[in-house]
């Protein structure tokens, strides 16, 4: 049986939500209530947020 080990600090999740409009969702109803829409969604912008920043390291003198 497989673990699931959590990549994604609880405060990084929360800021994702912030910028994808359903923060307020999980203040009242916790994380259980997000859509896989909205999950998926959270995991893009990570994604989106890690290639940037390593385009930004590789970019700097």
């Amino acid at each position: 049986m497989s673990r699931r080990r959590n990549v994604m600090s609880e405060q990084l999740k929360y800021e994702l939500a912030k910028d994808l409009g359903f923060s307020g969702k999980v203040d009242k109803e916790g994380w259980g209530a997000i859509t896989t829409k909205e999950a998926g969604n959270m995991v893009k912008r990570a994604i989106q947020l890690a290639e940037q920043a390593a385009a930004n390291k590789t970019n700097q003198p």
